[in-house]
């Protein structure tokens, strides 16, 4: 059967001089993998700069049942990146949440909702003109709702702990060492309602962003199985410091 379908790059490793393997969120069954016979030609189905972190494309595929790597038919830009792959401050960001999104998003199903969150933010990051320093915290903060983690907010208040394995604030402290303490939690109902067009507006120190990050990485490596030390993110620390 042959599937057609927009398409995100998470991932990509060489497999030998001639191909690459992709790993690719797509909007008809989420994510696939494809081992991808890559050519330089402007005249080629596939070419190899098409599969650059966070790239949205535009492909097709033979769907055959069981498991294993698939074989791209066609793939072309469902949307042309303007900025993404030339500004190092936006390359890096993408290269970091593409890494990031190749751990924490592993579904094999309609991604839906998640699929059109993850494409429209792309397509903002690459068109804004403004400051994207904020960009990851935003985007990282509203993708837990997606993934079914999303934090309580309820039980907030001026001297609660927020607890990073209950995901819920709460007036006593939690005994294991997963927390945020009252002073930095108190802040986490106004940056849960910072949205892209809005984050310009947050002033953040280059240790404070760094120990929001922080704080976020901890939280998404408990709720996420076997989620690794990211290798981007000590690049985009010094990127954004």
């Amino acid at each position: 059967m042959l599937i057609k379908s927009r398409a995100i790059v998470l991932h990509t490793l060489k497999y030998n001089d001639e191909s690459l393997i992709v790993e690719l969120l797509t909007e008809a069954t989420g994510c696939v993998s494809f081992i991808v016979r890559i050519s330089r030609s402007g005249r080629a189905a596939v070419r190899h700069m098409l599969f650059r972190p966070l790239a949205l494309l535009d492909v097709e595929w033979n769907h055959r049942g069981g498991s294993g790597l698939r074989r791209l038919k066609s793939a072309l830009p469902a949307v042309p990146l303007v900025s993404l792959p030339y500004e190092p401050h936006k390359t890096t960001m993408a290269l970091f949440l593409a890494e990031f999104l190749h751990h924490a998003v592993r579904t094999e199903q309609e991604p839906g909702l998640l699929f059109d969150y993850i494409f429209q933010s792309v397509e903002w990051l690459d068109t804004t003109n403004g400051s994207c320093a904020n960009f990851h915290i935003v985007f990282l903060l509203r993708l837990a709702r997606f993934l079914g983690f999303e934090p309580n907010l309820s039980e907030a208040g001026p001297q609660t702990y927020f607890d990073l394995e209950g995901g819920r604030f709460t007036q006593t402290r939690p005994q294991h060492p997963n927390i945020i303490l009252p002073e930095e939690a108190a802040r986490l109902p106004l940056l849960m309602r910072m949205n892209f067009a809005t984050m310009h507006l947050f002033r953040f120190s280059g240790n404070e962003r760094s120990r929001l990050l922080e704080h976020i990485n901890t939280y998404y490596r408990l709720h996420l199985p076997s989620f690794p030390e990211l290798k981007s993110l000590s690049v985009l620390r010094e990127v954004f410091a």
